[in-house]
């Protein structure tokens, strides 16, 4: 008798104590759903060319209806452009540094190729095989190898590869083309949408140097940071000035933007590229060094910017971090 009221009261504890917890969740969902900024509003920082504009493009995939016909039609023009572009690039880097290129392949490069006006209309499909013909060429595979020593876009590798489809007449660019598409962002361009029942407004300033002083506009109501580094860049020259290391200007920035006023109590999100285990350990100790303070918590992920799920679990972090703050300014953790 006495064992069966020992379990029977051991049994009610344990269900005193699932109805307790299941109170606590309760009133914690129910703060957070009261609590959470009506607006959530994120600044995606980081030097040109990081993988900005980018990602904000990922979050159009993922939370609107993605892109349109006059998006496609507006890309179509541009990565047209991007490839007459890459290829001259490529050509340039060839002489500058001495790698010959195939007799018949110099013939095509003097008559057609470097008198091809910089237009998307120039790219037709007789001057992409033309194309398609140069790029297999031994010295612009070593220039492509080189490409540390001279400003080329990290997308001309993937255009490139595809000059059939994409100088095709009946060509449309798919998801995965706009995505890796370079437009370099000027001014602010912003996204908005609803995940769950809370408006997002997520903002993408230019990162040129031109482009920066435009960041103390957007500074106000900030929930969180994004700042982006492509890892990529290591070894790799500024745009603006070549005697600058892009990776070293990106370093600085963040310890701008990090010891700023306005950020002093933000959450900083540091987005890096992929790369090699020890090299990635190594940026992120430099990036978190100069943002950590006692105030706030950096955060970092290492993502591929073009690759969709990547960056939804990036989202998805990125929510349950303003989640987190909001049940800690209430006391529940």
């Amino acid at each position: 008798m006495g064992q069966k009221n020992t379990k029977n009261k051991s049994k009610k504890k344990k269900i005193i104590k699932e109805q307790e917890t299941n109170t606590t969740i309760e009133d914690q969902l129910q703060y957070a759903s009261e609590n959470t900024e009506k607006l959530v509003k994120i600044l995606v920082l980081g030097c040109g060319e990081s993988g900005k504009t980018t990602f904000i493009k990922q979050l159009r995939i993922l939370h609107t209806n993605g892109f349109v016909n006059s998006d496609r039609e507006l890309y179509h023009k541009n990565i047209r452009l991007n490839i007459i572009l890459h290829i001259k690039i490529l050509l340039k880097a060839c002489s500058d540094f001495g790698w010959e290129l195939q007799e018949e392949n110099k013939k095509i490069v003097k008559t057609v190729l470097l008198k091809m006006p910089n237009q998307e209309s120039s790219l037709t499909p007789k001057t992409g095989k033309q194309i398609k013909q140069v790029w297999a060429d031994s010295a612009l595979k070593t220039a492509y190898e080189n490409r540390y020593k001279f400003q080329l876009p990290d997308s001309a590798n993937y255009y490139l590869d595809g000059i059939d489809r994409i100088a095709d007449s009946n060509y449309v660019p798919t998801d995965r083309d706009i995505l890796n598409c370079r437009v370099p962002t000027t001014g602010v361009n912003e996204i908005q949408f609803k995940f769950g029942d809370i408006p997002w407004n997520v903002i993408d300033v230019g990162g040129q140097r031109s482009e920066r002083r435009k960041w103390i506009h957007q500074f106000d109501d900030v929930t969180l940071i994004i700042y982006v580094v492509a890892t990529s860049e290591y070894n790799q020259q500024l745009f603006e000035d070549e005697s600058v290391n892009r990776m070293q200007e990106s370093l600085t920035l963040f310890t701008k933007t990090a010891n700023n006023e306005y950020f002093r109590e933000k959450k900083l999100y540091y987005e890096g590229g992929n790369d090699l285990d020890e090299a990635k350990k190594f940026i992120k100790k430099k990036f978190i060094e100069v943002g950590q303070n006692g105030q706030r918590n950096i955060f970092a992920h290492y993502t591929c910017a073009t690759d969709t799920r990547n960056i939804e679990k990036v989202f998805d972090a990125v929510n349950v971090s303003i989640l987190e703050n909001t049940l800690k300014i209430g006391g529940y953790i």
